[in-house]
């Protein structure tokens, strides 16, 4: 009998947030190594999220060379998608560049392999939101980018991937005011109970990042417990946020099945549970 938290068996997962992109990347180590590994895992789907219009193009080129039939960049049975956004560290900017990045990407209908279109390689706006933790940005300018970029989402008709950290009552006050989008997930969820409930409240999903690994995470253990599984995703971050007992090393996507487990021990369910509920999610959070 299979116990909760235990991960022998592979089973599938999507990683729906992470980095593997230009510098990024670079620091998860060799591009095809870690994508072979992922699919050991079982991890066979990977958003690659943009956080200012280069790493956003760059995402979108990713997506696009492993998706490409033929290309020497395709990896069999692993489908990457791109996320185009300004994070909240970025936000003096301006989102311009991230706009000029989704037009041009979602721009005609070449094949990109999968039965994706070209439209098909952007799943979302995002990672977008506010971080008053280190205030890398006015906040001004956070509120303004973070508002513009949840109406570029409805109006795209994709979804909106949201970082807010020390920040909750502002970015629930921007989701009131300009509308919450249909498909919105709160990445790398760091809140406790009363935050998820917030999330859950107005429709978002919820999604655990390798800190729910660690010792001093118990609120974000009591937020998994109390989501339902089909509002719940799971992401590394990568190459962010390695999970436990993998600290110290650069994290990649092969561990999102470590971050399912710790999501499965907090719900008291199987670990196969936790994997079939957040690749349903994923399909139906970012259409993949």
């Amino acid at each position: 009998m299979r116990e909760r938290g235990d991960v022998d068996a592979v089973v599938a997962w999507v990683d729906s947030h992470c980095h593997l992109q230009g510098e990024y990347g670079e620091q998860t180590g060799e591009l095809d190594g870690v994508l072979a590994r992922a699919g050991e895992a079982g991890v066979t789907t990977m958003v690659c999220v943009g956080t200012d219009a280069r790493t956003s193009e760059e995402a979108v080129s990713l997506a696009r060379a492993l998706g490409e039939p033929g290309s020497p960049a395709a990896v069999d049975g692993i489908t990457v998608r791109a996320t185009v956004g300004l994070h909240p560290h970025e936000a003096s900017a301006g989102v311009d560049g991230v706009v000029a990045v989704l037009d041009r990407a979602t721009a005609g209908a070449g094949g990109t392999g999968a039965g994706a279109g070209a439209g098909d390689l952007v799943v979302a706006v995002g990672e977008c939101g506010l971080d008053y933790h280190y205030d890398h940005a006015p906040r001004d300018a956070q509120r303004q980018a973070f508002a513009a970029q949840v109406e570029l989402a409805a109006g795209r008709d994709l979804a909106l991937v949201i970082h807010t950290r020390e920040a909750w009552d502002d970015t629930f006050a921007i989701l009131a005011e300009v509308g919450v989008p249909g498909r919105t997930v709160f990445h790398c969820f760091t809140g406790g109970p009363a935050e998820a409930r917030r999330a859950l409240d107005i429709g978002a999903y919820v999604s655990f990042s390798g800190i729910v690994t660690f010792k001093n995470a118990d609120d974000v253990r009591q937020a998994a417990q109390l989501c339902p599984l089909d509002r719940i995703l799971v992401e590394t971050d990568a190459p962010f946020l390695t999970p436990v007992p993998h600290r110290g090393a650069p994290n990649e996507p092969s561990f999102v099945p470590l971050v399912g487990a710790a999501v499965a021990v907090a719900k008291g369910l199987p670990v196969a549970d936790v994997a079939a509920a957040t690749t349903a999610n994923a399909a139906a959070a970012f259409r993949i």
